[in-house]
């Protein structure tokens, strides 16, 4: 039986994974730490002693993917180091060839200067948050706990065989229709996807262009991608596309583009998929799982269909855990993260891309007139970033911060929402003011600010006073 590692101590995971500055935050060292720790927690026992690897394209991903791959050989476990792969393709390989466990290179829509480090459970699921605690406490508490085997214990690299063909088979073998003719233009904001997208849609007889496919290891999200679409949205009209794609930097995210140019993000794509499987009789508990970020015109029109959305807190994995307790087998967030869980344990771009396509093609309608495209109440987004980690996951309870919060909830009564969070990948506090009056969440949400800004300034001590 191990024994329990310490703990009282700030976590090194966040909501997803380890992420920080590249080679100052986290350093090769923290990586082969948590190499070690991962492995070694995750190997403990697995019928297929194993780690399966991948990273998206940043400069860093090689130092950081060497040192964590060191830190799994180190522990007695062997590696299938799969190089530049989209973060579900890991988590979908890990499962498949099978592995004890799956581990990501990524800081996913972030700037090319930081990484991150992640893992998936043998189901290909991302970790819970005590199984995260457990690799920690290996890593950064007592890392004098783990075992160093030698001589035929150490462990083995091995050939990626065709795993990469396994998964592109398996994101084209979820279509029901081919995509024949159909025009897309890619954005793979210089990240994992560049490549595989355009591969998985000429599978599927789509006449593909890509965007933003030439990774230089410093331009992954730059000006492109699900968190850049204004270029993409320009010429997919101007190019007279019938859709434009736009992946983010590891591929687990999708924002789509409409033949005029609009944008469809998380929200439009969980209603036309979750209206066209409602449709068909094929949405279990005529329901899917959505977050508190995503727009209440996705409730509206899964009401008026006869469906329902279940809220959870942000975060794939908070909706992951909805869709599995309450037998749901589609969720996601407003930035595209979407889960299709007959297909796949966790958000898939490529996947939610193939979907998309597919009732497009099924119904026989262009992107600008499927069913689904959401009538959305205004929803107002402020940032403020607090440097401090202690302040800023205080900031939500401050008093003045509580008093200013329910006094705006007060005011939209039934008619709109408040959220705020502490981001779990940088240090802001996230604000949403969400009502039917565009001009109402936007004062309330600078009210808001100010007041999270003024609580953060206080000298510590003398909060909400």
């Amino acid at each position: 039986m191990r024994r329990a590692a310490g703990a009282g101590r700030d976590r090194l995971f966040g909501t997803d994974g380890v992420r920080g500055p590249a080679n100052t935050v986290l350093t090769p060292e923290l990586a082969l730490s948590l190499g070690r720790a991962g492995a070694f927690v995750l190997g403990d026992g697995a019928p297929v002693a194993r780690l399966v690897m991948g990273r998206d394209t940043r400069v860093s991903g090689p130092l950081l993917a060497w040192a964590a791959g060191a830190g799994v050989l180190s522990a007695g476990v062997d590696l299938i180091d799969l190089g530049v792969f989209p973060t579900a393709g890991i988590a979908f390989l890990t499962r498949a060839l099978p592995a004890a466990a799956g581990l990501v290179i990524s800081a996913s829509h972030n700037p090319f200067g930081d990484n991150g480090i992640k893992f998936f459970a043998a189901d290909g699921a991302k970790l819970s948050e005590e199984r995260e605690a457990e690799i920690e406490r290996y890593a950064a508490v007592n890392p004098e706990l783990l075992p160093h085997p030698g001589g035929r214990g150490v462990g083995r690299l091995l050939e990626a065989g065709d795993a990469r063909e396994q998964y592109v088979r398996h994101v084209a073998g979820t279509a029901v229709s081919r995509l024949d003719g159909m025009r897309i233009l890619v954005d793979c904001a210089n990240g994992a996807t560049s490549g595989f997208a355009a591969e998985v849609l000429r599978r599927l007889g789509a006449r593909v262009q890509e965007r933003a496919a030439e990774p230089d290891g410093c331009n992954i999200n730059q000006d492109s991608g699900s968190t850049h679409p204004g270029q993409l949205s320009a010429a997919t009209a101007s190019g007279g596309y019938d859709v434009g794609l736009a992946f983010d930097g590891d591929g687990d995210r999708l924002i789509a583009i409409d033949r005029k140019g609009e944008i469809v993000d998380g929200d439009d794509i969980l209603a036309i998929c979750g209206l066209d499987l409602l449709s068909r009789g094929m949405l279990p508990g005529r329901t899917v799982a959505a977050t508190v970020m995503s727009n209440l015109a996705l409730d509206e029109a899964m009401r008026q269909a006869g469906g329902r959305v279940v809220r959870t807190a942000v975060g794939d994995r908070h909706v992951y855990a909805a869709m599995r307790r309450e037998g749901l087998s589609l969720g996601g967030e407003q930035s595209g993260h979407v889960i299709f869980l007959d297909h796949h344990t966790t958000g898939d771009g490529l996947i939610t891309a193939v979907q998309l396509l597919d009732v497009l093609a099924r119904r026989g309608v262009g992107l600008d007139e499927v069913p689904g495209r959401l009538r959305r109440f205004p929803q107002v987004h402020r940032s403020v970033r607090v440097e401090d980690r202690a302040v800023l996951a205080a900031l939500p309870e401050d008093p003045q911060v509580k008093k200013a919060v329910d006094e705006a909830r007060c005011f939209l009564g039934d008619s709109g929402r408040v959220v705020l969070r502490p981001s779990g990948t940088e240090p802001v506090l996230r604000i949403m003011v969400e009502t039917r009056i565009q001009c109402d969440a936007e004062r309330l949400a600078g009210e808001l600010a100010g007041a999270v800004t003024a609580a953060a300034a206080r000298p510590a001590g003398r909060a909400g006073r």
